[in-house]
């Protein structure tokens, strides 16, 4: 998916106080009020609240998010329902999103108003992606795709139960209400699925029968004659590709591995109501790779806002959410006020050019000369930088220690359980011991063990590497602090308990576990690039670890391939590749495991589940096991 820079809404009022867009040359709702379109029109003609009762999760896809008010509307008429469904997902595309203070301003009905405040309150910054909004602790859940119609609707990964046809009038926008928006619509419908719009247009009608929906005229509101509503009854139901097929209906997990990912993915899946067993071989969470002193969190920016720099700042809003969450709770210790990250091709000028560019946000990335950025680190430097406003730092042990709390009772903690084998007897995989000895067992396994899952994918190619690491930290006082986290060719973060903490080395395939001396030299080396000078001398301490990476450095999440069942199958997309039932990855998290986590593991459960995905479906090939299998294929079949 090209990413597209988003332009905010330019918020304006007709004659009678109506919000109306100069851009399109329509008000945003009728002027009888859009509270009652919202209740007659897109709730009612869904048969909404009666069709979600009872439900594990309902989905529902609407075509323009506005103001808000069809989600407010929805939102309350979720929580006023006492047989609501247990998770209510609210998928909305908007191409020209509000600012934040002009969402806040909007005067809504009194019932909706403490609901608007909140929606106000997570309002994310205008970035192009898909963001995710959580409230009434995680079960309404409101996706937010920023871009193009046309463009999103290919990339949206969800079983839709109803939806919302709104936007602005066919005459006005008519790309929004086209026969090719109505044939994506009709690709993501769940079976039975229904549709509610207000527009009686001729055409809008046969754009949506031509894409399989059976439509007929229900009476109006609000001075409108007709409305349109419809039911999905396509010829043919299409089948999902291998890797969006969810697993079955009992929601019972193992998670190999007790770092990070592992965490993170009990945490994901618990949302979704599934039971967890952790296992690992140490005695405590995070005792490997994400045991180290403290983690960075934060996105990058890149000249063409490509694959990498999509996905790093998806999952970097996703952690300063959840960790900014659990530092204010005063569970987590760190930092979400900001990070900086040095440049060192760039001047100040060429880094504002490509903000201007891309129409990145200030509440999302600055660019600072080296004063500026002198200023904010409270120390001298002598490159511009990049400010990241919603980076920070925290403990990646404590972050995972939080994960498992917050999943509660449904993630069981299993320690000292070394894993030896894997074999599937009976639907469900069981985890061995060395002596052949049943660990446990379970319809759904996640491998979250960074490169030991490699002893059972290597069949179907696994190009992870381990790359050893080695922290230092040296008493504050021996030489200047920053105020927030830094990074460049290295990082240093704030004073940790009278520490100063920086690094890291990075030595693929180097397997030595002792702490050494002439890597010290080399962090200290980085430290000085990024603080100026910095003593030698100075008695330290250092700690070294393995990540799993990756050979395109991005992580790998979703169900495992099935190396045996690949002859003659499609094998130039990831997500048609076969896949081993049950069997699924978190790993690869590599130097990023603090800043993917969350997102990784949200995904992980997405797909395990069948919600809908927190991703577009090009990041979700992106980070596929199967993608290097595809590019494997592809690369064969290119003629010479």
């Amino acid at each position: 998916m090209k990413s597209i820079p988003i332009v905010a809404a330019e918020l304006a009022r007709d004659d009678r106080g109506v919000p109306y867009s100069s851009e399109y040359g329509d008000v945003y709702h009728p002027h009888a009020g859009a509270l009652q379109q919202a209740r007659h029109v897109f709730l009612a003609g869904n048969d909404l609240p009666e069709r979600w009762a009872g439900r594990a999760r309902f989905v529902i896809l609407e075509t323009g998010f506005g103001l808000g008010n069809n989600f407010l509307a929805t939102w309350q008429a979720w929580r006023g329902d006492p047989r609501r469904c247990e998770r209510l997902v609210f998928l909305s595309i908007e191409q020209r999103p509000l600012r934040r203070g002009d969402l806040a301003s909007i005067a809504r009905p009194r019932e909706l108003q403490s609901l608007a405040e909140r929606l106000a309150e997570r309002w994310p910054p205008l970035v192009p992606g898909l963001h995710r909004l959580a409230f009434d602790d995680g079960q309404v859940e409101l996706l937010l795709a920023f871009g193009d119609i046309e463009a999103w609707l290919p990339e949206l990964v969800a079983s839709v139960d109803a939806y919302y046809l709104d936007g602005f009038a066919p005459a006005r926008n008519p790309r929004m209400w086209s026969e090719r928006v109505c044939k994506a619509l009709g690709r993501l419908a769940a079976p039975g699925a229904t549709l509610a719009t207000w527009s009686a247009a001729r055409a809008v009608r046969e754009a949506l029968t031509t894409a399989g929906f059976e439509v007929r005229s229900a009476p109006g509101a609000g001075g409108k004659r007709d409305i349109t509503l419809a039911e999905h009854r396509p010829r043919h139901q299409a089948a999902r590709p291998a890797a969006r097929t969810p697993a079955g209906t009992e929601r019972r997990a193992v998670v190999v591995g007790g770092g990070l990912a592992g965490c993170a993915a009990a945490w994901a899946l618990a949302a979704h109501g599934w039971q967890t067993e952790v296992i690992d071989r140490h005695a405590q969470p995070a005792m490997e790779a994400s045991g180290n002193w403290a983690g960075l969190f934060h996105g990058t920016v890149h000249g063409e806002d490509g694959t990498h720099a999509r996905f790093n700042r998806a999952a970097a809003l996703a952690a300063a959410d959840t960790i900014a969450a659990g530092i204010a709770a005063g569970h987590l210790r760190g930092s979400a006020g900001g990070l900086l990250r040095m440049e060192h091709s760039l001047d100040a000028d060429a880094m504002r050019n490509v903000l201007d560019h891309q129409r990145l946000p200030s509440d999302y990335v600055q660019a600072l000369d080296a004063r500026d950025a002198s200023t904010v680190a409270g120390l001298r430097l002598d490159r511009p930088a990049w400010l990241y406003t919603r980076g920070g730092w925290a403990e990646p042990a404590a972050l995972a220690r939080h994960l498992l709390d917050l999943a509660g009772p449904r993630a069981a903690w299993r320690a000292e359980q070394p894993v030896s084998g894997l074999q599937r007897r009976g639907g469900e995989w069981q985890l061995l011991a060395a002596d052949g000895r049943v660990i446990a067992a379970a319809p759904v396994v996640v491998l979250a063990n960074a490169n030991a899952a490699g002893r059972w994918l290597a069949e179907a190619g696994w190009p992870v590497v381990p790359v050893r690491g080695q922290l230092s930290r040296i008493r504050v006082g021996a030489t200047a602090a920053p105020r927030l986290p830094l990074a460049g060719a290295g990082y240093v973060l704030p004073p940790i308990d009278g520490w100063l903490c920086f690094g890291a080395t990075s030595q693929a395939g180097d397997m030595d576990p002792s702490v050494r001396a002439a890597d010290h030299a080399t962090n200290l080396s980085q430290l000085s690039r990024l603080i100026g000078d910095v003593p030698t001398d100075a008695s330290w301490e250092g700690r070294t670890a393995w990540r799993a990476v990756s050979a395109d450095r991005l992580p790998v999440i979703g169900a495992a391939i099935d190396a045996a069942a690949l002859d003659g199958m499609r094998l130039d997309q990831p997500r048609h590749l076969p896949r081993l039932p049950g069997l699924y990855v978190h790993a690869a998290l590599g130097s990023r495991g603090l800043n993917w986590c969350m997102l990784d593991a949200r995904l992980l459960a997405a797909v395990i589940s069948g919600a809908p995905a927190p991703l577009e479906a090009s990041l979700i090939d992106a980070v596929d096991p199967g993608r290097f299998v595809s590019r494997r294929h592809n690369r064969r079949s290119v003629p010479d």
